[in-house]
């Protein structure tokens, strides 16, 4: 399944964006673990925080497309260079915050937009750019897996950090760490492939241009509903990766309960990003999105059903994280074979950003109805709606079929 990715070269920028992703993700999925401490320190309220955290969801996704286009057209270097630090600068601010306007613009707005700039848009599209045709399947599930691992160590680190120094001085530290990220820049960003940049549907065209690549995406029906399954993933990760702990927690469970929980989510999305990877070149990506969305709905129903035990919660966690984030390699090879590659970090960027529309409501939502049901029911079954209307999207998406080598002569 990774034979594509010995070559040197290829396995280079592989790990190079996948040790980039693993940061900023890892960083970013955590942050619901500061919920807690963060409202009791400054007393500004779940649903004040949750909106914050809300606000991140959507520039994370808004600042996608506008970063890929940037990285289309100038190179990725200097997104990358740049989102990084706006990360580090998000985290170390953050502690000073002590209103809900200042909370909004450093966890909201600059942690988000930098861990957003550093992201699967601009990390996939530039290593699809620098990769072989063959290599990008298996190289977007390695990619994306390591987000996952970043979750699963970053998750316990950031919990013994608040139990250690506070959830101030965790984030400071959370400050530093992104820094590691700045070496693997210069290893990512070496030379494009010259194979398969162009513009859609498998065939060579003339470049029409940025403006003319978006337009075109945004009249496709494929395209359309592709972004219609992902916004579902977005308020499904959303609503979990910020009301997971507070979900534990009115259960009356330990913390640790819940950095461990985010961290089997991301252990378990390393092995489920790889497969995801490899089903790429075996089955049509629409049908391995639809089998995804529509075991959530089924997961989510079966945890309903549960008793709420810590052993109960990992066992949740794993299933949960089969899937996780292993949606974004399917998704991107849909836009990939839809449109080229020339364009990718744009229109894959445009993707997310429906991703997190659903994202902000996920994460707002979830805050609101805490606050005025006192528990999350009503959001498990909105979840479990919208998983099941995500897989059902994503069946009429025109994908060719996947082309097999041909059987060799015995």
């Amino acid at each position: 399944m990774f034979h594509s990715l010995r070559q040197p070269r290829v396995l280079a920028v592989t790990l190079a964006a996948a040790g980039i992703l693993m940061v900023t993700m890892g960083i970013r999925q955590s942050f619901g673990l500061i919920v807690s401490p963060l409202n009791t320190s400054t007393g500004l309220g779940i649903a004040t925080i949750s909106f914050a955290l809300a606000l991140g969801q959507f520039a994370w996704g808004a600042i996608q497309p506008i970063a890929g286009a940037v990285a289309d057209r100038y190179g990725p270097r200097g997104v990358l260079i740049a989102g990084i630090l706006v990360l580090a600068l998000g985290c170390a601010l953050t502690p000073f915050a002590t209103s809900g306007f200042a909370l909004a613009v450093t966890l909201g707005l600059l942690a988000s937009m930098g861990s957003g700039a550093g992201s699967f848009s601009v990390l996939i599209g530039a290593a699809a750019q620098r990769l072989p045709l063959e290599s990008r399947g298996a190289a977007s599930g390695v990619i994306n897996a390591g987000g996952s691992f970043g979750q699963f160590v970053f998750a316990p680190i950031l919990q013994k950090l608040i139990q250690s120094f506070g959830w101030m001085g965790a984030l400071w530290a959370m400050a530093v760490a992104t820094l590691a990220a700045l070496p693997l820049v210069g290893k990512l960003t070496g030379p494009s492939h010259a194979a398969d940049t162009a513009h859609g549907h498998g065939g060579a065209s003339q470049d029409k241009g940025l403006g003319a690549a978006v337009r075109e995406a945004l009249a496709d029906r494929s395209y359309l509903l592709l972004h219609a399954g992902f916004f579902t993933c977005g308020f499904h990760i959303a609503f979990l990766v910020t009301h997971l702990p507070g979900e534990i927690d009115l259960c009356g469970l330990p913390p640790s309960v819940a950095s461990w929980s985010l961290a089997i989510i991301g252990l378990a999305n390393i092995a489920g990003s790889l497969y995801a990877g490899g089903c790429i070149a075996r089955y049509r990506s629409k049908h391995v999105l639809a089998a995804m969305y529509a075991s959530r709905a089924v997961l989510i129903g079966a945890y309903l059903l549960m008793p709420r035990t810590e052993w109960a919660y990992y066992l949740f966690a794993a299933g949960l994280g089969v899937t996780w984030l292993a949606t974004v390699p399917p998704t991107a090879a849909i836009v990939g074979k839809l449109f080229g590659t020339r364009y990718l970090a744009t229109l894959f960027g445009l993707t997310l950003l429906s991703h997190q529309i659903g994202g902000f409501l996920g994460a707002w939502l979830g805050g609101l109805a805490v606050t005025r049901f006192g528990d999350f029911t009503w959001m498990w079954y909105a979840d479990m709606v919208l998983a099941t209307l995500a897989a059902l999207a994503n069946l009429p998406i025109k994908e060719a079929p996947v082309l097999r080598p041909a059987a060799q002569p015995a």
